[in-house]
């Protein structure tokens, strides 16, 4: 479908197009922000907060040591593996400012997992922090890494909480397994060793050079180096700037330059947050408040009550353990004006509690990591529509497809398609992959199943691998999900298909309960009251918890291999505390 069929379709004061060479790289919108915001505050962690020019001087100094010291050369992979620190912003930025392509790293992957990122990518280079030194030292023998730099968690704190925080976590709270890594530097070192001056400016290169290898999460196979260059990156942060550009009623812009403060607890080794927090917003010259562990909530929600903040970025998960504790709604939520939801999908009782709290509504988003990431995102406010996933930024055509690949009508579900300056080359050494998801005209197939709404809105029905087929019916896990998580007993749950005799699939539940009085029973009651049929799960069985990734996103995966090989039998039900 033609973009220009959401012309007109758009909230007041966003516009249809944007050009994705209006800037020349990543690097030259770096130097704009820094040197445009130097005043302005830009992240604040663990109750310290660095400008602008703080992090100008610091990633300067960060990349003349890169130069000076080392024989890394531009187009070098250098990996980062840390939380939501100061360190984060310092390192990447310093790292694009000699030229390097960033490599973000889960700090949560197992040695496997970390083992085969650092191989696939070539990574030269990596930057870690020292609670994961352990997990370092047992697999960078056989990578090309040749340079280590390693930090501590209070490292751009001023003394002496630097070493009051750094020596509790490792000596009194024991954070820090055992490791021994001789030749990495200490981060702190690089900043002290060179000034800002000796930094050199190195050529911005081509729009089409890659900036950041970004790898898929790894949810339905071995993760995948989604290549995003200059161009891909500049595009989806001017995408983002325009949809958020959206006039109020006082034809005001509801995002303002300069005068946001943004709470940021999705990780920024995570898309999602990287062009937000790394990119859209700090192009805006706006305050980023880093939670470096969004799931310890007592501390996430000392670390929020300060602030008057104006946006909160989460998703589903995160946004539920919020509102279930006691204390959350002790922020002050007064300046509040726009959440957004990203990642999963979003649940309605948890938009409705949402704004029950807080008094603004979620506005959820859809994106993937080939698109960096933004595809939709709907309006702020009550132009919000939820149950979508709003509308394509500007610039950007989608079309959804049959299993034939021909275009469906409006309304009707397919998998959905996307193109758009957003969209990556393709994955990272892997020609046979990218053709897999890529045509020779440029559409992305996303692997989502969605309808598309006469009015432009897009609705995300599911992920084509995760629908269950019922006797013949298409049965979309998230819907069942939605319905269930409306239980007030309930605090978490997801469906997935097992294999049976009769009906070829049926739904299985997995359920965390909110309270201990719930059962089964009960349950299925509730879903025959709310679903057809052939949608009502068979078979419920109540966990502690879901298996998650570190965003939040439940694996399904993880759920459907021991379901499929415990072969239940039809009429079987059983729970577990």
């Amino acid at each position: 479908m033609d973009a220009s069929f959401w012309d007109g379709k758009r909230p007041a004061g966003v516009g249809n197009t944007i050009n994705p060479d209006e800037y020349s790289s990543v690097l030259s919108v770096l130097n704009v922000l820094l040197r445009e915001n130097r005043s302005r505050p830009a992240f604040t962690s663990i109750g310290q907060t660095l400008t602008y020019s703080d992090i100008d001087t610091l990633s300067r100094q960060f990349a003349a040591y890169l130069q000076k010291s080392t024989n890394l050369k531009p187009g070098d992979r250098i990996a980062i593996q840390m939380p939501n620190l100061l360190q984060y912003p310092v390192v990447v930025y310093g790292a694009l400012r000699a030229g390097l392509v960033i490599v973000n790293t889960n700090p949560l992957y197992t040695a496997r997992e970390m083992r085969h990122q650092f191989k696939d990518s070539g990574a030269k280079a990596l930057v870690f922090l020292e609670n994961f030194g352990h997990l370092v030292q047992e697999v960078v023998t056989g990578t090309d890494i040749q340079y280590l730099f390693v930090t501590c968690l209070a490292d751009m704190l001023p003394m002496p909480r630097r070493q009051v925080i750094n020596f509790l976590v490792k000596h009194i709270k024991r954070m820090v397994p055992r490791f021994s890594l001789p030749e990495a530097i200490p981060l702190r070192r690089t900043f002290e060793s060179v000034s800002a001056s000796q930094y050199r400016p190195v050529p911005e290169g081509r729009l089409t050079d890659p900036v950041v290898l970004q790898y898929t999460g790894g949810t339905t196979g071995i993760a995948k180096g989604a290549v995003l260059t200059n161009r891909n990156l500049i595009a989806n942060m001017l995408q983002s700037k325009e949809m958020l550009s959206q006039l109020d009623e006082q034809h005001q812009r509801i995002i303002r330059a300069g005068e946001e403060v943004l709470i940021a607890p999705l990780p920024l080794y995570h898309i999602y947050a990287f062009t937000v927090h790394l990119l859209c917003m700090p192009f805006m010259g706006n305050h980023s408040i880093l939670i470096a562990n969004p799931r310890d909530t007592n501390t996430f929600i000392k670390m929020i009550k300060p602030w008057r903040f104006t946006v909160f970025i989460g998703l589903n998960t995160l946004f539920t353990s919020l509102l279930n504790h006691s204390r959350f709604k002790e922020c002050d939520f007064s300046s509040l004006k726009v959440t957004l939801s990203g990642g999963t999908a979003l649940q309605e009782i948890t938009a409705q509690k949402w704004q029950r709290t807080t008094g603004c509504t979620i506005s959820e988003a859809y994106g993937l990591t080939e698109c960096s990431p933004a595809v939709c995102m709907n309006p702020a406010g009550n132009l919000s529509q939820l149950g979508t996933a709003g509308l394509p930024v500007p610039s950007t055509e989608l079309k959804t497809v049959d299993e034939q690949g021909d275009e469906t009508a409006i309304g009707q579900p397919g998998e959905l398609c996307v193109r758009g300056p957003q969209v990556m080359p393709g994955y990272w050494q892997r020609e046979r992959a990218s053709a897999e998801v890529l045509d020779v005209d440029g559409w992305l197939r996303t692997g989502d199943v969605a309808c598309i709404a006469e009015d432009g809105f897009v609705r995300i029905v599911d992920r084509i691998k995760d629908v269950i087929l019922v006797s013949g019916f298409n049965v979309y896990p998230n819907e069942i999900e939605d319905v269930v998580c409306g239980h007030p007993k309930v605090a978490d749950c997801a469906a997935i298909g097992v294999p049976d005799k009769s009906t070829g699939e049926a739904i299985k539940l997995f359920v965390v309960k909110a309270e201990d009085s719930l059962t089964s029973d009960e349950l299925l009651d509730w879903c025959r009251d709310y679903l057809t049929a052939y949608k009502v799960p068979k078979v419920c069985e109540f966990r502690s918890e879901l298996p998650m990734t570190p965003v939040g996103k439940i694996l399904r995966k993880d759920l459907r291999q021991p379901a499929a090989e415990a072969c239940w039998e039809e009429g079987d039900s059983s729970q577990s505390s």
